[in-house]
């Protein structure tokens, strides 16, 4: 291990990172020379090492029992302000973040797969409450109500379509959106499956026959979408994030796909801002999770 972690040093110069030399793991024995630099003796030379040469950091970059013998040789770098850095390989293939956290004074790493910064979560979540707060105050006298009249006059049912959502983590939430569909168009979807435009666990028709003449208007100037920021001032959704899917599609999600769900749901989503909404499945939930990988402030 400690050889591929001093070849990863070696072929990034860039890094700044200058090897003194090496230690072996196993006390009492004497190794060549590897590559990219002496070995200078076992785990049991460190605190005679630190004070002979001006080492910055040191790494540990050992098997997983040895991990179990770090005690002391962390208490010497730690009680002479020496940094530390502990190589974890077998960590290496995941797609998570690793964050060192403290609980009630106990150090403890956590791995998490969806954004962790406390201040950018803070402020995404300032924002959507304020930009959902303006934007339903605006809207509903000037949208949303002088829509729901005209829901009401020429069609039968509620005026407001609630439907089940899973969002973060796999919590249930009411999604609220103005209806657009026929009373029964619930029970009409059974009929059409066969005319699904996705390859995957969801459902879309460009021309489906369940929308009403008023609902195509709607659904073209996203005004059917308006009720959603409820959703937000609730903390059920964001503005952005991807989009919250049914239970009976996420019950027939791969593993790999249920990571969407690692974080908030929103009124819009990547692939939709970027203008690619005619993306197969696989790719539209590749594209989610790239958005949670790469998420800051900037991508809202």
């Amino acid at each position: 291990m400690a050889r591929a972690h001093a070849a990863e040093l070696a072929s990034h110069p860039e890094w700044g990172v200058e090897v003194v030399g090496f230690l072996s793991e196993r006390p009492g024995v004497r190794l060549d020379n590897v590559d990219g630099g002496p070995v200078l003796g076992s785990i049991d030379d460190l605190a005679r090492i630190l004070g002979e040469r001006v080492v910055d950091e040191v790494h540990f970059a050992v098997s997983r029992r040895t991990l179990e013998r770090l005690d002391g040789p962390l208490g010497l770098c730690d009680e002479q302000g020496i940094g530390v850095r502990i190589v974890l390989n077998q960590l290496h293939r995941l797609n998570s973040q690793l964050y060192l956290d403290r609980v009630g004074g106990v150090p403890v790493l956590t791995l998490a797969s969806s954004p962790q910064d406390p201040v950018s979560l803070i402020l995404k979540r300032a924002m959507d409450v304020a930009v959902s707060l303006v934007a339903l105050l605006i809207s509903a006298p000037l949208f949303i109500l002088p829509s729901a009249f005209v829901i009401r006059l020429t069609s039968s049912g509620p005026v407001v379509f609630r439907q089940k959502r899973v969002g973060r983590n796999g919590r249930l939430f009411t999604l609220y959106k103005l209806r657009t569909m026929k009373a029964d168009a619930e029970r009409l979807k059974e009929s059409l499956e066969a005319r699904n435009e996705v390859d995957g666990p969801a459902f879309k028709m460009k021309n489906d026959p369940r929308v009403t003449g008023v609902g195509r208007i709607l659904r073209k100037l996203s005004i059917d979408e308006l009720p959603q920021l409820w959703n937000v001032l609730r903390g059920d959704m964001s503005l952005v994030g991807p989009r919250p899917p049914l239970p009976a599609e996420v019950a027939k999600y791969e593993r790999w796909q249920r990571r969407r769900l690692s974080m908030r749901p929103g009124i819009t989503c990547i692939w939709q801002v970027s203008g690619r909404s005619d993306v197969g499945f696989n790719r539209w939930m590749e594209m989610d999770l790239e958005y949670i990988d790469n998420w800051s402030l900037g991508w809202i």
